[in-house]
């Protein structure tokens, strides 16, 4: 669908996690769209407290040998999980590591500000769709959110949370169209 006939409803309703890409490098300037899009992203206080960590190259394979030792560390019992884990990310031509400012001493603002990242992963989730990329958010395993080795790996940045590391790249295939329950079971009217 081209943006001309995509309606914000229909992108939040096309929305998938996109796991599958074809081995096509994503263009710089498809790159800056997604990152201006999450900077258009809404924020307490404009405070703008997100960063992003465009990795490709020759980081990618270190982000790769990284995430299989997590992965060979944390699951040494199921090396296919390992290997499968790992052929996902061989095949993500790219990867942003997103984090959240920690405002010292102000543990409420710093919670708004991992709301305010999370609202701009979306912006570039639904820029994505209309750029003709996939985009999946990780956060726990490959995506070594909880880990201190992709802390380290980002250059300890001070004042930082991770909140998540998006892969993305040109789909291969259509992704599947997951179940969702009517807004009504999810709502109550006071």
């Amino acid at each position: 669908m081209t943006t001309t006939t995509l309606t914000l409803l229909d992108a939040l309703k096309q929305r998938r996690a996109v796991r599958n890409y074809l081995p096509q490098e994503v263009e710089e300037e498809k790159i800056a769209a997604l990152l201006e899009a999450a900077t258009l992203a809404p924020n307490d206080r404009l405070r703008e407290p997100w960063h992003f960590y465009v990795v490709r190259g020759e980081a990618k394979q270190r982000y790769e040998q990284l995430a299989r030792t997590y992965l060979e560390e944390r699951f040494p019992t199921k090396p296919h999980l390992v290997k499968e884990s790992i052929k996902v990310l061989e095949t993500t031509p790219l990867a942003i590591v997103v984090t959240a400012d920690i405002i010292e001493g102000d543990e409420a603002s710093s919670k708004d500000n991992e709301y305010a990242a999370a609202c701009a992963i979306h912006s570039m989730w639904l820029t994505a769709e209309t750029l003709g990329l996939g985009l999946v958010w990780r956060t726990r395993g490959i995506g070594l959110v909880h880990d201190e080795r992709m802390f380290a790996f980002i250059g300890s940045p001070e004042g930082k949370k991770i909140i998540g590391t998006l892969f993305i790249g040109y789909p291969q295939g259509e992704a599947p169209a997951t179940a969702r329950k009517p807004y009504a079971e999810k709502t109550t009217w006071l």
